[in-house]
């Protein structure tokens, strides 16, 4: 029958080898990462060369910077159109397939960097406006690579080594920012020896040279190149075998794609057909009581972990050059010319993304599926709190130039550990946990729980990060919290997401239909129920010294059908409403301490007896 045959096709791919298509695929998707990545941030390099060009005040003893709310949108109006993209193209990608809008991301991503670049305007507001507009579908494009590069993968990979696949994918990020830290070095040092400026303080307009204005527009331009390549490769990918079998339901076609992409030879069922109908109990959508009850607490925990990840991170990338400057890492801006400024924040950018950024995130491909995701993510949320309290509580330390290489190495851990921990795995888990008719989906909800965070960070940051006396703060702004008490808040913020974490699976070794419970019929589900009862809330017979409303007492304290939940649980009572109101209280919140004692439980045994080692190394 075609179920069977699309239970081979699984089977088949989940035990596969590793071979050429799947390195290929990384290559393809990831080329697409590597270009969201130099994308988003190489935004944050051009900002303080974009307010020497366009907001200079003459007289004034410091460069001009973007005004708070220009550069509030500068630097989040990519944010807003990554969120918006996650959320259409995870849908569209669950309705239409994955291959048919894989291609229209990069055509977007393409367009609108090369448009961001030629930003036009008679006035340093429309030249503003029009740049805002175009990142905007930048980041649009950019927000439909998540859930469908993860997605396609996912789908394609072995269940041995899918982790490290899907990974492979999102480390790609890493090279993109430190593509845009070596492009924009280039570039500043090439129009540097040409156009050659005095620092601000010796000539404050002589100190930005009119040549300038090409710099910020090739660096931005510089990110279509990426993408325009990976086009034709990416419109060539069959769709996913996943996606054919259990969403379009032809089991024939999923079959021929295999052989021709991963050269494996699937015998064709003559009884199966090429459509059949799916199971009545695996057709619940995503707004059902079915899946709230299946993947409900998941879908919580990959969209919580990911938005309090990306307020951390977000708030440290966009933000260096103001963390750098600081702490006196960078020297005062009115000591430098324009150009000259722009490559010492971009060097100090490429800095920490060599030692820190891009090592954590291979280091997760290296061991994601030997440690398993749950431990990286909580491993992660626990390192990156200590390392921003290090920073923080001793912020005047740091601010000392004999401490600035300590200050230097700290701040690059702190990008480690987001790395080589929930940065990378708030990505990979959402592509394994969800039905294949809604993977996309679910990926793009998480993703864009995540965006949301880091336009969180983006706006807040530069606010909160500004000096508490108000002669001390950048022009326009109003005095914040101050950087340490920032950093402060940051730290907090990484508990909330250790904690955040128990809430999410561990798919480590496990197929995608196992996480995803995709071929589980009323049989299994009516067992499924029976087995949570016993192992998640510790169901059992209440005693009538311990409970107000005993139940029919018959010497056992087992559930051992479904049927019996009736039995087993106290009955209804009929004193009155109120009193039956607290009970159904009392039992959901015991319910919830089942869960998470459940969850602690498997956490210990975890750091026990897999994760010992690896903490050794510590």
């Amino acid at each position: 029958m075609a179920k069977d045959q699309n239970n081979q096709i699984l089977r088949v791919l989940d035990d596969s080898k590793t071979r050429w298509y799947h390195v290929k695929a990384v290559v393809i998707a990831g080329l697409g990462f590597f270009t969201d990545a130099y994308d988003l941030f190489c935004i944050s390099l051009v900002t303080k060369l974009l307010g020497r060009i366009y907001f200079h005040t003459d007289g004034s003893p410091k460069p001009g910077t973007l005004p708070p709310n220009v550069a509030a949108a500068v630097n989040g109006v990519a944010l807003c159109g990554t969120l918006a993209g996650q959320l259409f193209f995870g849908w569209l990608g669950d309705k239409m397939g994955r291959k048919r809008v894989y291609g229209v991301t990069l055509l977007l991503m393409v367009v609108s960097s090369l448009a961001s670049g030629l930003s036009f305007g008679s006035s340093p507001g429309s030249v503003i406006a029009t740049l805002c507009f175009f990142r905007f579908w930048l980041g649009f494009g950019i927000g439909g690579d998540y859930p469908l590069s993860a997605t396609i993968m996912a789908e394609y990979s072995n269940k041995k080594t899918r982790g490290a696949f899907v990974a492979s994918v999102f480390a790609m990020q890493g090279f993109g920012i430190l593509a845009g830290g070596v492009v924009a070095m280039m570039v500043s040092a090439v129009f540097g020896s040409i156009y050659r400026a005095p620092p601000y303080s010796v000539d404050p307009l002589a100190s930005t040279v009119p040549q300038a204005d090409y710099i910020w527009r090739i660096i931005l331009m510089v990110g279509a190149l990426p993408a325009a390549l990976t086009y034709y490769y990416r419109m060539k990918m069959p769709e996913t075998p996943r996606y054919t079998a259990l969403v379009a339901k032809n089991g024939e076609k999923a079959r021929q794609d295999m052989a021709k992409v991963l050269d494996i030879e699937i015998k064709s069922s003559e009884k199966a057909e090429t459509q059949t109908e799916e199971v009545g109990s695996n057709t619940f959508g995503l707004f059902s009581k079915k899946f709230l009850r299946r993947h409900g607490f998941h879908l919580l925990g990959t969209s919580t972990t990911w938005f309090l990840l990306d307020i951390a991170y977000y708030s440290q990338n966009l933000s260096q050059k103001d963390i750098f400057s600081s702490v006196g890492w960078l020297p005062p801006a009115e000591t430098m010319s324009a150009v000259d400024e722009l490559y010492k924040i971009a060097r100090s950018q490429f800095l920490i993304a060599l030692c820190g950024t891009v090592p954590g995130y291979w280091f997760t491909v290296a061991l994601i599926d030997h440690i398993g995701r749950f431990v990286i993510q909580l491993s992660g949320f626990f390192f990156m709190t200590v390392f921003m309290f290090a920073l923080a509580i001793p912020y005047h330390h740091w601010t000392l130039k004999k401490n600035k290489i300590g200050f230097l190495v700290m701040y690059a851990l702190t990008f480690f550990f987001a790395n080589f921990g929930p940065n990378s795995t708030t990505f990979v888990v959402p592509a394994e946990i969800f039905p294949a008719r809604l993977r996309a989906t679910c990926h793009g909800i998480s993703a864009a729980a995540g965006k949301a965070g880091a336009i969180v960070g983006a706006f807040g940051f530069l606010y909160a990060s500004q000096n508490q006396e108000k002669s001390k703060t950048d022009a326009g702004y109003p005095p914040g919290i101050g950087m340490r008490n920032a950093l402060m808040v940051l730290g907090g913020i990484n508990i909330l997401g250790f904690f955040c974490t128990l809430l999410v699976p561990e798919a480590k070794g496990k197929s995608l239909e196992e996480m995803s419970r995709e071929n589980e019929g009323e049989e299994e589900e009516q067992s499924d129920q029976t087995e949570t009862l016993h192992r998640v809330a510790g169901l059992r017979r209440f005693d009538a010294v311990d409970d107000p409303f005993p139940g029919p007492d018959d010497g056992t304290d087992k559930v051992t059908s479904a049927d019996e939940i009736g039995q087993v649980l106290p009955a209804r009572p009929t004193l009155s409403e109120g009193l039956f109101l607290e009970e159904k209280l009392r039992r959901g919140w015991e319910l919830i301490q089942g869960l998470y004692s459940r969850r602690l439980w498997s956490l210990s045994s975890e750091l026990r007896f897999k994760g010992l080692g690896w903490y050794a190394m510590f």
